[in-house]
Parts: C-alpha cells; sequence; structure tokens
C-alpha cells in the first residue's frame, strides 16, 4: 500500500518514536494528521515532522477524510473509545499497547471490531534487535531446550536526584496517576517479549511494592512464570533502585542444557561448550542501545505497513497482545491487589 495517508493519535513523549518511524518509510507512509488535546504539544510534533494538519481531538480528524489509516498513541484509557472511532470507518489501526486498561475491556473491544477493521497492537519490545536475534537463537536451538530464564530491569527513575524530582515521572508524568504503574504499563513489555522468546507462560507467583510516594501504583514487582517443559522464569524490576541508572536497562539469562544465552543492555553472548549453528557469526553481539530503542518502533510500524500491503497476518495481533494481558491480571491478582479500578 504505497504513501498510506496516517493519522496520529496522541503527541506525547513517545510518539517522537512513532513519528521517525513513520518518516524512515521513506514515502510508503506518511503522517498527513495528528489530533491531541494540547494545542502545544500538536502544534510542535506538526513543526518539527512536517504534518500539515492538527485536531484538537480524534473525532473531528476523522471526520474529515483524507486518512488512510490511525496510529494510536494516546494514553491506554482512551484507547478502546479511539479504536471504535477507527473501526467504526473501516480504517486499519496500530494501537499502542495495550488495547484497553483492563483485560474484560480489551476482550470486549477486539470480539466487537474484530471483523470490521486491520487491528494490530503496538508492542515494539519484541521487535528490538537485541530480542529478534536472542529469538532466532533460540529457534536454531542454540542452547537447547531452555530450563530456566530470569529477565531483569532496574533503574532509579522514582528516586529523588539531587533536585529532589524523579526522573521516570519527568519523562513521562502520567505514571504519577496509575494505580497499575509497573506491571501494566512497563513489564507488559517483559512479558510479552518473554512469550515471544519461550513460548506460553503461566504466572506462578508475584509480589509488588511501592517505595515512590509520588506514584499512586506500584514501582517494584518480582514475578514467578513456568513454562512447557518445566521451564523456570522469574521477571524482576524496580524503578527505585539505588546505584541503577535512570534509565533502564535490561539484563537477560536463558540456561537450557546446551548453553546459555546472556544480556546485558546493548551486549548479547552465547555460551557454549561446543561451537553450535546459529544465525549470525560468532558468539558475541553489540548493539547501540539508542538504534535498538528507535529500531523498535522502526520494525514495528514497517511490519504495519507491510502486513496491509500483503494482507498477511500481524505478529502483535489482538489476539496475541490478550494473552500478555491475561498475564498482567494474573500478576495483580497473586499480588492481592485486585481488579483494576
Amino acid at each position: 500500500m504505497s504513501g498510506l495517508r496516517v493519522g496520529l493519535v496522541g503527541a506525547g513523549f513517545v510518539t517522537q518514536y512513532h513519528l521517525r518511524a513513520w518518516a524512515a518509510l521513506q514515502g510508503r507512509a506518511r503522517v498527513v494528521a495528528v489530533a491531541d488535546p494540547s494545542e502545544a504539544r500538536r502544534a510542535a510534533r506538526a513543526a518539527e515532522f512536517g504534518i500539515p494538519r492538527t485536531y484538537a481531538d480524534a473525532a473531528r480528524m476523522l471526520a474529515e477524510g483524507g486518512i488512510d489509516a490511525v496510529d494510536v498513541a494516546a494514553p491506554r484509557a482512551a484507547h478502546a473509545d479511539l479504536v471504535r472511532l477507527a473501526a467504526a470507518r473501516g480504517l486499519p489501526v496500530l494501537c499502542q499497547k495495550p488495547l484497553a486498561p483492563t483485560l474484560p475491556e480489551a476482550e470486549a473491544l477486539a470480539a466487537e471490531v474484530g471483523g470490521r477493521c486491520r487491528l494490530m497492537v503496538h508492542e515494539n519490545w519484541r521487535f528490538r534487535d537485541t530480542y529478534r536475534q536472542a529469538a532466532a537463537l533460540l529457534r536454531a536451538g542454540a542452547v537447547g531446550r531452555p530450563f530456566a530464564a530470569r529477565l531483569t530491569v532496574l533503574t532509579s527513575g522514582t528516586l529523588p536526584d539531587a533536585d529532589g524530582r524523579y526522573p521516570a515521572l519527568e519523562r513521562q508524568p502520567f505514571m504519577r496517576d496509575e494505580a497499575r504503574m509497573l506491571t501494566a504499563e512497563v513489564l507488559i513489555h517483559h512479558l510479552d517479549t518473554l512469550r515471544m522468546l519461550l513460548g506460553p507462560l503461566t504466572v506462578a507467583a508475584c509480589a509488588m511494592s511501592r517505595t515512590c510516594a509520588a506514584l499512586r501504583g506500584e514501582d517494584s514487582a518480582l514475578v514467578q512464570l513456568a513454562g512447557e517443559g518445566g521451564l523456570a522464569v522469574q521477571l524482576f524490576a524496580s524503578f527505585a533502585a539505588h546505584g541503577a541508572p535512570p534509565g533502564a536497562a535490561d539484563r537477560l539469562e536463558i540456561y537450557g542444557p546446551d548453553g546459555a544465552l546472556h544480556l546485558a543492555g546493548g551486549d548479547l553472548t552465547l555460551t557454549a561448550p561446543e561451537a553450535r549453528e546459529a544465525p549470525g557469526e560468532g558468539r558475541a553481539w553489540h548493539f547501540d542501545p539508542a538504534a535498538t530503542y528507535q529500531g523498535s518502533y522502526d520494525a514495528a510500524i514497517a511490519h504495519f505497513v507491510e502486513r496491509l500491503a500483503d494482507g498477511g497476518p500481524f505478529e502483535t495481533a489482538p489476539e496475541d497482545n490478550l494473552a500478555t494481558l491475561r498475564l498482567v491480571e494474573e500478576c495483580y491478582r497473586l499480588a492481592g491487589r485486585g481488579a483494576a479500578r
């Protein structure tokens, strides 16, 4: 689908990465309109990326037409209504994760719009080059069938800096008021990526805590998961980790009978007693963290455009995202946090 005209809903922090990704498609698609309640935000995005039309609300943007697809990058509370708006016009939608704030809402939305529009969830974490390389190695049997894995995410983002500010909340202020913060907003990425790498998972146990008084929700979580064949998986994250940098970097370990994979930031290594046939050359790969971060948006958005063009299935279709949301919901249940409010 050449020259896809895109309407972007949202002009917050994350949309800079969306817009760079759309620009990288070089004529295959272009953002022609942006809608956001903040005049300052939408004007700034329009000026920086040469977007000709701006609107205070998405309904008016869609009503005026001239759009072939919609990119929803608004806060998650608005996702369902925005997807419905686009689906009512039969427009394909790329919606930032999650589809909706709660699992029942997301399930209802997927069932409602399933036959009315092409819908892909923008779950970009699994599109990172680091994780794509790890997945290729696992598929090639580089470590054998994994029996244990651990993913760690540590940052000092919800600890006050020298000026008394919280780096994570300066970057994304909306996190302050989320009753479900760390797991629903951040670790949803990691749960999805672990599913992509290791296959179906269930949550065996979960504990959560809050250190930062400026937050409504949790800023630390420990999740124990189980996979097929006795696979044991641990996910540990804290945004209140003293000594950690303000920005988070993933650390992943996957152990199998024939070797191990280790990812630390941008460095991925394969350890095995003997050389094993695997994608690429050597046993160590380095990825530039900044390029990898932007590249995940580039790859996810390119995938959306490519599947619209060839009619193929989206890797992160709603059904796939619902599987991740079920893990998120189970985390909160086992942590005693109950249903979302």
